[in-house]
């Protein structure tokens, strides 16, 4: 059993390894590549349940991201962000120890690594669907045609790439569903266009968890489905049982007079991402801690605010009187991606602790 005597990063193993297996399943099942995307979990450890239900390639958000998972016995790693230029020294040193993706959106980007790297990396074009972050508008065909002829060997013009991140907007399964087909349309036929030996790459949770089967595209690559979070809940990406993560914090402070208490487990542990709904803003749904884990969330409790260490918790009055300095509430984070970046590691519900990249 676990002891919580500060803020601490509970992980339900059990829970993580079904989402793991239950994408796995569908990826197989619909016979196309499972490339995890590790920048939700960052951990050594926890990329050994991938890899022990088969899991061969990985995604990761950055440089430093692929050296470390490399330096893990990752030998199949795509970099999902756009070249940084002025890293080129180490990725033609991961390029000459992996199997390395690339991603692009710019001849100058394709420029340098033909110009500094010479073992070959698989280079792949970012496409922008509709969610404008960055990317190459997908009915810019003849731009994109452009930047395939400009990539020279040894290297290879693998595929086109995209993020669905718009479906984070969304909360109606039919509409996330509308983007993902429009999206998997939309990359199809600018393969047509250019090259139908061109692999297809997409990777949003919202829409990977929800699309009953894949078609059409060669790989998935979402993430943030080993934990899940109240925003994936939220668009009805999953359910709140299948959340494996949940802050554990302390209670400081009780204030029974305006229905608050104060928790140490402030914005340096769950960011700041924040939802909406009719009750106004919240940083994360409270939830008990109980033996085999945490309950749902609890009717009427929610972070309200944070700064820096505190968390201002407001709480029924009908409730507030149970709860005494010294007592631990759990908190389902927002977004579990950026809590686990800031945790640096985990606790399971057996104790043990899980470190990641950070620590």
């Amino acid at each position: 059993m676990y002891k919580v005597t500060k803020p601490t990063l509970l992980l339900d193993k059990k829970k993580a390894i079904k989402n793991i297996k239950r994408m796995a399943e569908k990826a197989k099942a619909s016979m196309v590549n499972y490339r995890p995307h590790f920048k939700t979990h960052f951990s050594k450890e926890i990329g050994e349940w991938y890899r022990d239900l088969g899991v061969k390639s990985i995604t990761v958000s950055s440089i430093d991201m692929a050296v470390f998972f490399a330096g893990h016995g990752w030998d199949d790693i795509t970099i999902a962000f756009p070249v940084n230029i002025l890293q080129m020294d180490v990725l033609k040193h991961l390029a000459k120890a992996v199997k390395l993706g690339l991603v692009v959106e710019s001849k100058s980007a394709i420029e340098a690594i033909n110009s500094e790297i010479e073992s070959a990396v698989d280079i792949y074009i970012k496409v922008d669907t509709g969610y404008h972050r960055v990317g190459i508008w997908h009915e810019n065909v003849e731009e994109i045609k452009r930047l395939g002829e400009a990539i020279a060997e040894p290297h290879q013009f693998k595929g086109l790439l995209a993020h669905f991140g718009h479906t984070y907007a969304e909360t109606k399964k039919e509409k996330i569903q509308s983007i993902y087909k429009g999206g998997v349309a939309s990359l199809n036929s600018l393969r047509d266009q250019i090259d139908k030996n061109l692999k297809i790459s997409i990777g949003d949770t919202p829409s990977c968890s929800i699309v009953d089967k894949f078609e059409n595209i060669d790989e998935t690559r979402p993430g943030n489905l080993i934990f899940y979070d109240v925003m994936q809940a939220n668009i009805g990406s999953c359910t709140y049982k299948e959340i494996a993560v949940c802050l554990a914090a302390p209670v400081v402070a009780v204030y029974p007079e305006r229905s608050e208490v104060v928790v140490h487990g402030g914005a340096v542990h769950l960011s700041k991402d924040k939802l909406e709904d009719e009750e106004g803003t919240y940083f994360g749904k409270v939830v008990a801690l109980e033996e085999k884990g945490w309950s749902t969330p609890i009717k009427g409790c929610r972070v309200k605010s944070l700064s820096q260490e505190h968390g201002k918790i407001s709480v029924p009055k009908d409730q507030i009187e149970k709860i005494k300095i010294g007592d631990v509430l759990g908190i389902l984070p927002v977004h579990s991606c950026l809590v686990a970046n800031l945790m640096k590691e985990y606790m399971t519900l057996r104790g043990e602790k899980i470190g990641t990249m950070f620590g």
